[in-house]
């Protein structure tokens, strides 16, 4: 396996792999600084959709993933959200991804949030995998943490393989194919 650069990244966004795609690190939207995001030296930085699912103990609901309660979350629209203290918030990525058959990619936060206590938690993205990314935001702190929308959370980074596997998520019909938006645990 081989971590692949910015040339193949927006090689492979040319061909549908990431929408919307950024080829370059954008730092301001107009004059205002932006925590950056898009194509990185190996990598590429997603941003965060403005809808967020925060968790929440109003109505004393458990979370267990084989019966998950809808009420365990309240939803959140807007630029910014803010996570209470050592909680919990999902949201989704801005960008659509469609990853190639002999590709894994790996997720790691911003050093911008863990700086913060804030954790970025996703899950590998497997070959031939598709959606937005279901992103996951652990605040550890014990105080609020501030979520900015629009600008970029995490870093995608993309392995290659020197073959194709036999078997890829699409093949196995995986439960989170396709997914749109921020979307709850399936069993």
């Amino acid at each position: 396996m081989t971590i692949k650069s910015d040339r193949w990244i927006r090689e492979m966004a040319g061909k549908g792999m990431i929408e919307p795609f950024e080829p370059g690190q954008v730092r301001y939207a107009g004059d205002q600084k932006v925590i950056s995001y898009g194509t990185s030296s190996y990598g590429y930085d997603v941003r965060c959709a403005p809808e967020f699912k925060v968790f929440t103990n109003i109505y004393s609901a458990t979370v267990d993933p084989k019966a998950f309660d809808p009420r365990s979350f309240v939803d959140v629209s807007g630029d910014v959200c803010v996570i209470p203290p050592n909680s919990f918030a999902l949201a989704s990525t801005v960008e659509y991804f469609r990853i190639p058959r002999d590709v894994l990619v790996i997720c790691l936060g911003k050093s911008t949030y863990a700086r913060c206590g804030i954790i970025v938690n996703v899950t590998p993205l497997e070959p031939e995998w598709e959606g937005h990314v279901t992103l996951e935001f652990s605040n550890t702190t014990n105080l609020p943490a501030k979520i900015y929308a629009n600008e970029g959370v995490a870093q995608m980074l993309f392995f290659q393989s020197d073959e194709a596997c036999e078997v890829t998520y699409k093949d196995r019909g995986g439960k989170y194919q396709g997914q749109r938006g921020v979307t709850l645990p399936k069993t």
